[in-house]
């Protein structure tokens, strides 16, 4: 519903409500290709993924960088021990499945947020992950620049009576100054890109699916 999502528009504005005097300078994306050969859609999947990184680049080419990682998957499939209801698990009943991961972002983002804290030119570093592999990084940061404010966004909904099974990650709020449990879905929706972008050549229009 929101992925053709301005991250630097709503980054703004969560930075703006924790901080009136909060100015964002640069704004990292961590992703990777997508693979036609995995997504819904096929080769289309990968063409809206393009637009949309080309409407991001095109809307603030000189405070959003995105950093690419990659997927890796193996071509003769994974065994795992099969999930049968009911049954206790059993490592020795096995089937293959495909098992893809997405590999390098992790250590893009740690030496990207340690690079920007040691660069000087930032007073405050935000991350939106709930992932407690980024902890390391923060750790050293809290540790080798202690002037650096962090801040943690994680990026799910807020807590209801449905949505009870998830949240922010404790490695993680332990090594920041402050912490942001949710995003709010009017937030996305505030911050949508428009739906043509005009560019020197053809205009980016939104994909009509991912």
């Amino acid at each position: 519903m929101f992925k053709w999502l301005d991250v630097v528009a709503l980054f703004e504005s969560i930075v703006t409500i924790q901080d009136k005097t909060s100015e964002i300078e640069s704004v990292k994306l961590f992703t990777a290709p997508a693979l036609a050969k995995f997504a819904t859609h096929g080769q289309d999947s990968v063409i809206a993924q393009q637009a949309y990184h080309r409407a991001l680049e095109s809307l603030h080419p000189e405070r959003l960088h995105i950093i690419y990682g990659n997927h890796s998957h193996d071509k003769s499939g994974t065994l795992l021990p099969a999930y049968r209801p009911g049954e206790p698990f059993d490592r020795t009943i096995q089937t293959r499945v495909w098992k893809i991961e997405e590999k390098q972002t992790d250590v893009n983002l740690a030496i990207a947020m340690y690079r920007d804290a040691a660069s000087g030119k930032f007073d405050q570093l935000v991350i939106c992950s709930n992932d407690s592999d980024a902890e390391p990084s923060l750790k050293a940061i809290n540790e080798d620049f202690p002037n650096v404010t962090i801040g943690v966004v994680t990026p799910i909904r807020p807590v209801t009576d449905e949505n009870r099974h998830r949240s922010i990650s404790t490695s993680l709020s332990r090594r920041a100054n402050w912490t942001r449990q949710h995003i709010l879905d009017n937030e996305l929706l505030a911050s949508q890109l428009p739906t043509k972008i005009p560019t020197r050549k053809k205009p980016i229009l939104k994909p009509a699916h991912w």
